[in-house]
């Protein structure tokens, strides 16, 4: 960020900015059918096989972020359904915080889409009826839905939570995530951002050598794309830190720990890694060093002109950590997040590690 004055240009970003989220916090548009794959045994890699090969063991982040009693219906419901419950446990951290929000619709009602349950699927509206019948119903009832029991109490409910992760298992499979998965969680939610967070997360639940590298191809489906590994420890420490501050709010000129600008957060990111790097957006793009688009990698810093800022003195960066995704400090009204860099027009990258004089321990 510079560290100057806004004025109206940052207002009419700020409104732009939170259209923008309104359509990445959009409830998924799930479309009904006639007929649903209510379970396979087709693996995730292959599409035959041991389907067990399919599940990735959860990751520490997995164990400390979702709540027990979610975290053991993504596993089980994923390993019923040879769905990968990574995936499961991703659309429940994006769509409703797994059953933590209090937004309409999360645990009565629906929300302006006519979504509804910790999965928000659709009962009604412009999200259409996929659940099937009414919200809540005797399991008995025939409905041309996803609607589910899958606590086995006679009644399926959208906002139950084991219901609706079955619910959703189902929807994922019909729309082919056995075969190819971010098509799948496109179908859930029609947006490119969507499916880049769902994955964002499912590579952070799934187990690998580091808490934010998430899935590795050791330890996940080949189908999943997951996170990227750290090139080194710095690394690691410096997005560990920065995924620590999600939720906290925007605040100009803040460096923590409560709140954050944008140059902020990336500063006290490297801090905590034991690399020091200028304050504002500017002297950290003039800091370098330089990388290419081609060459980015988890840990390097993203430029963005900004709205008080220009291509060579720019005014916001984000820390990137892989597959087009970014951790940031975006402005006020926005709480720090994962969202995606390619579509915003980057001005370049830098590599704060590679710094002259900076030593960093490779990863291990």
């Amino acid at each position: 960020m510079r560290l100057g004055r806004r004025g109206l240009i940052a207002a009419i970003a700020c409104a732009a900015g939170l259209l923008v989220l309104a359509m990445l916090a959009a409830p998924v548009l799930m479309f009904a059918s006639g007929s649903f794959v209510t379970e396979s045994s087709t693996s995730c890699t292959s599409g035959e096989g041991d389907s067990s090969a399919a599940q990735p063991t959860a990751s520490q982040s997995a164990r400390d972020s979702i709540p027990a009693n979610y975290l053991a219906l993504f596993k089980s419901i994923g390993a019923q359904y040879k769905v990968p419950w990574v995936i499961l446990a991703g659309i429940g951290k994006v769509e409703s915080d797994d059953g933590q929000s209090t937004l309409p619709g999360v645990h009565s009602g629906a929300n302006a889409f006519g979504a509804a349950g910790p999965m928000q699927i659709g009962i009604g509206g412009a999200a259409g009826n996929t659940w099937g019948g009414a919200p809540v119903h005797p399991a008995s009832e025939k409905v041309a839905g996803v609607a589910t029991d899958a606590t086995g109490d006679g009644v399926a409910s959208v906002y139950v939570p084991a219901d609706a992760i079955a619910g959703a298992a189902k929807y994922l499979l019909e729309h082919g995530v056995l075969t190819n998965v971010d098509q799948a969680i496109f179908a859930y939610n029609h947006l490119e951002s969507y499916v880049q967070a769902v994955l964002y997360w499912a590579g952070l639940y799934a187990k690998g050598g580091y808490t934010v590298s998430g899935a590795t191809l050791d330890s996940a489906p080949s189908c999943l794309t997951g996170a990227v590994q750290p090139p080194n420890d710095a690394v690691a420490t410096a997005i560990s830190y920065a995924e620590d501050q999600l939720g906290k709010p925007y605040l100009w000129g803040g460096t923590g720990p409560d709140a954050f600008d944008c140059s902020g957060l990336v500063m006290m990111a490297y801090r905590a890694a034991g690399i020091d790097i200028p304050r504002t957006s500017e002297e950290q793009w003039a800091w370098g060093p330089r990388v290419s688009a081609s060459q980015v990698q988890p840990g390097d810093l993203v430029f963005f002109a900004g709205a008080d800022g220009t291509p060579t003195s720019p005014g916001h960066v984000g820390l990137v950590i892989g597959h087009g995704l970014m951790i940031e400090a975006y402005a006020t009204g926005f709480p720090i997040r994962i969202a995606p860099y390619t579509d915003r027009d980057p001005v370049g990258f830098t590599r704060p590690w590679a710094h002259s004089g900076v030593r960093v321990v490779a990863s291990r």
